[in-house]
């Protein structure tokens, strides 16, 4: 007996201390981790390095090779016969190796390479913005998962009020001092709160889905939901303003190159080839031949188009600075929404407390009236769900608080 009732123990316990719990904070963590989309910052930097390299190619020699035979219809001919030298062919034939070899283009190379990252960081921030917007749709599965777990406690609370009452009552109609139909009343009432309970779980299943699916992460039906703390008083920053941040940068880099792109360009050559003729045109047979040499190219004069490109550089960055007021115009309205908001829950819970306490009064006194005889048990249930459904607002309203507030925290920047 003694070994089945401590089997019986290790089997409660057990799970107790290997249950679940989860704080909105690692939800957050989890969806910058899990989420699909999260993957984009990863494969647009690995995007981004392996154009940075391809660009940082062009600063390694750049290697031809080249072949061609040619027949042309006429060739260059002395007006008179020369001993020795005889009549160039028409038909031609030239293979070459070419090397070029880049020594100065004005750091063009590095400035396109650092446009590159800014870009990178730019579209990095964007994936950063889509994620950080999923904190609304977290705050709200996240919070009602909570309300399911205190309206659940609000049910067996009730339920453990009726089942207490049930017992009193067969006692009451045992010795006649109450009705057989009180009892049937409390037993439909009783069986009213397990479809409620079962409602409450498939709710809360629902929710805990939703979460899992943002998370990516598997949560089992016990996971337990640990209240989050709120601070609205700490300053945060939001991700949209680094972003507009960001895209100033990248105009600015933007700009760096297209004032590069004036600067002079110096190139080493060399051509090594076999041919008929060589470079001695003269000389008609096949040849082998080679040429060095420096080619600098500086474009002194562009037309102003680079003057022009880059006020169209200045009037995108006002475009950004308007982008920014925007949002900022916009979310501090959506603060001030939510600070409205959380004033007015506050004074709504104030008086759900003078509420319960008013309907803790009168169940007392239909508990005792119900004892006598002096109502039925249809008016202590009606009084008693009043009490509960009070309390349940309560628990709707703190739920619509910390939710406002939470919001609050999102809005802002704050995790």
């Amino acid at each position: 007996m003694e070994r089945f009732i401590y089997i019986l123990i290790v089997l409660f316990t057990i799970p107790a201390f290997t249950q679940q719990k989860i704080t909105l904070n690692e939800c957050y963590d989890l969806v910058e981790k899990n989420y699909p989309l999260a993957k984009q910052t990863n494969l647009i930097k690995e995007k981004s390095t392996l154009e940075i390299d391809a660009l940082n190619k062009a600063k390694l020699p750049k290697i031809d090779i080249n072949a061609q035979a040619t027949y042309q219809s006429d060739v260059i001919g002395l007006p008179t016969s020369l001993p020795g030298v005889q009549p160039i062919n028409k038909d031609q034939y030239k293979a070459t190796l070419d090397v070029n070899q880049l020594i100065y283009n004005g750091g063009m190379i590095e400035a396109n390479a650092k446009l590159k990252e800014a870009q990178t960081q730019t579209l990095q921030q964007q994936v950063a913005i889509n994620l950080y917007q999923l904190k609304a749709r977290i705050n709200y599965s996240y919070m009602m998962i909570l309300l399911f777990q205190d309206q659940r406690e609000l049910l067996v609370a009730k339920q453990n009020t009726i089942n207490s009452k049930i017992k009193e009552v067969k006692s009451g109609v045992k010795n006649g001092a109450i009705l057989p139909a009180s009892e049937q009343v409390l037993e439909a009432e009783l069986l009213k709160l397990e479809q409620a309970l079962t409602e409450n779980s498939f709710q809360r299943i629902k929710e805990l889905r939703n979460l899992s699916s943002l998370t990516a992460t598997s949560f089992e039906t016990t996971t337990i939901l640990e209240k989050p703390i709120t601070n609205l008083e700490n300053k945060g920053t939001r991700p949209e303003v680094q972003f507009f941040e960001l895209q100033q940068a990248q105009i600015e880099a933007s700009k760096d190159v297209i004032s590069k792109s004036n600067l002079p360009k110096l190139n080493a050559f060399g051509q090594a080839g076999y041919g008929n003729p060589g470079l001695n045109m003269l000389d008609n047979s096949f040849q082998s031949f080679y040429v060095v040499g420096l080619k600098l190219n500086w474009n002194v004069f562009d037309w102003n188009k680079s003057k022009t490109d880059k006020q169209a550089l200045d009037i995108a960055k006002e475009l950004v600075s308007t982008e920014k007021e925007t949002f900022e115009t916009n979310n501090q309205m959506q603060l001030n929404e939510l600070q409205l908001e959380i004033s007015k829950m506050e004074t709504i819970i104030k008086t759900d407390v003078q509420i319960i306490q008013l309907r803790e009064k009168v169940v007392q006194s239909s508990d005792s009236q119900l004892r006598n005889g002096v109502i039925t048990s249809s008016e202590y249930v009606t009084e008693l769900n009043n009490l509960f459904d009070a309390k349940t607002n309560q628990k709707v309203h703190q739920t619509q608080l910390e939710l406002a507030k939470i919001n609050y925290q999102t809005s802002k920047g704050l995790k």
